[in-house]
C-alpha cells in the first residue's frame, strides 16, 4: 500500500510540474537570442526601423536580438516562414503595410496575415506625399484631379509594386477624390522615382524621405501630403484634406509574433518596445526619417491592422487588383 501510495505521489507531482512548465518558461523570457524576420532586402526602410528599435530592445531585454532579412514574393516568404515558428517570442516578424492587403491580393497564400499572428504593438508611421516632375503642367493638387477627371486615359502613376503602400494610397486617391490614372508597378521604389524625374510618370504617392532631396533641388514638385498634421521634412506642404480631398495614408510599422505566442511573453515583449519608443534617441532617428513613433497597447495595434484591413481589402475588391 506504502509503494502504491509513493507511486500516485510521483505521478502527481510529476503532472504539476508539467503543468506548470509553460508559467515558468514565460516567467523567465527571454533566456536566449531573439530573432526578428524583416521580409526585404537590407537597406529598405522596413529594415532600417527594425535594427534602429530592436537594437535599443535588446538592452531593455537583455538578450540580443538579430534582424534576419527574409525578401521575396512580396513579403510572404517572410511571413510564412515566422507564422509556422514556434510561438515561444523567440522568433518574431516586423509587421508594415503588406500584412493587412496580402490575403486580398494572393488567392494561394498557405497561412493567414490577419490570423496567424499575434500584435506586440505598433511602432510608428510616416506619412505619404503626392509629388510629380518639375515640368509636370499640374501646379497644384486640383489640377492633377481635374486632368484624371477630363481625361481618364492621360494620367500614370508609378509604385514599388502591386500591393504596396503607394499603390494603395493611390487607388485610396483615386477612389475619394473621384479621378482616373493607370497604375505602372515596379519592381521597387527606386525604379519608379528613376521615370518621374524622366518625367515618364504624371505621379506618385511615396514617403517623402525618398523623394525630399529632389524636391528641394527643384526636380520634383510636391503636390499634398496624405495625413492630417503634415511632415517636418516639406514644412510648407498643405495636406490633401486641406485641399479638399479627405484621404490618409501613410507607411507604418509594428512587431508581431506567431499566433499562439503566451500572454506574459507578448506582455514582456510590448514593455520593452514601449520603452524603447520613449528613448530620445530612438525618437530622434525615426523623426530625421520623417517617421513618428507611436506606441501603445497590443490590442491598439490589433484594431488599427483590422481597421487598415477591413479598408484596403475593400479597395483591392473594388479596383479588382490581383497578384497572380
Amino acid at each position: 500500500m506504502t509503494s502504491r501510495i509513493s507511486k500516485l505521489a510521483s505521478l502527481v507531482l510529476a503532472a504539476s510540474c508539467l503543468a506548470a512548465a509553460p508559467l515558468v518558461s514565460a516567467s523567465t523570457y527571454p533566456e536566449g537570442p531573439i530573432t526578428v524576420v524583416v521580409p526585404y532586402s537590407p537597406g529598405g526602410g522596413v529594415d532600417t526601423v527594425a535594427r534602429v528599435v530592436t537594437q535599443r530592445m535588446a538592452k531593455e531585454l537583455g538578450q540580443s536580438i538579430v534582424v534576419e532579412n527574409k525578401p521575396g514574393a512580396g513579403t510572404n516568404i517572410g511571413m510564412a516562414y515566422v507564422a509556422r515558428a514556434k510561438p515561444d517570442g523567440y522568433t518574431l516578424y516586423a509587421a508594415s503595410n503588406t500584412i493587412t492587403t496580402n490575403k486580398a491580393l494572393y488567392s494561394d497564400l498557405s497561412f493567414d496575415p490577419m490570423n496567424d499572428f499575434r500584435a506586440i504593438g505598433k511602432i510608428g508611421e510616416a506619412p505619404l506625399v503626392v509629388v510629380v516632375n518639375s515640368e509636370s503642367p499640374f501646379q497644384t493638387f486640383q489640377d492633377l484631379i481635374d486632368q484624371g477627371r477630363k481625361d481618364p486615359d492621360s494620367l500614370t502613376f508609378g509604385t514599388a509594386g502591386m500591393g504596396s503602400s503607394g499603390h494603395m494610397a493611390s487607388e485610396l486617391l483615386l477612389r475619394v477624390a473621384d479621378f482616373k490614372a493607370m497604375h505602372v508597378p515596379y519592381k521597387g521604389g527606386t525604379p519608379a522615382v528613376t521615370d518621374l524625374l524622366a518625367n515618364r510618370l504624371s505621379f506618385m504617392a511615396i514617403n517623402p524621405i525618398e523623394v525630399v532631396s529632389h524636391v528641394e533641388a527643384g526636380k520634383l514638385r510636391a503636390l499634398a501630403v496624405l495625413n492630417k498634421d503634415g511632415t517636418h521634412l516639406l514644412p510648407g506642404l498643405k495636406t490633401a484634406a486641406a485641399q479638399g480631398v479627405d484621404v490618409e495614408s501613410t507607411v507604418w510599422w509594428g512587431l508581431v509574433a506567431p499566433a499562439g505566442t503566451p500572454d506574459d511573453v507578448i506582455a514582456t515583449l510590448n514593455k520593452a518596445l514601449q520603452a524603447t519608443l520613449k528613448d530620445p534617441e530612438v525618437v530622434d532617428t525615426m523623426k530625421k526619417r520623417g517617421a513618428a513613433v507611436l506606441p501603445g497597447s497590443p490590442e491598439e495595434f490589433k484594431a488599427f491592422m483590422d481597421k487598415e484591413s477591413d479598408t484596403l481589402t475593400r479597395i483591392i475588391k473594388e479596383a479588382g487588383i490581383k497578384v497572380e
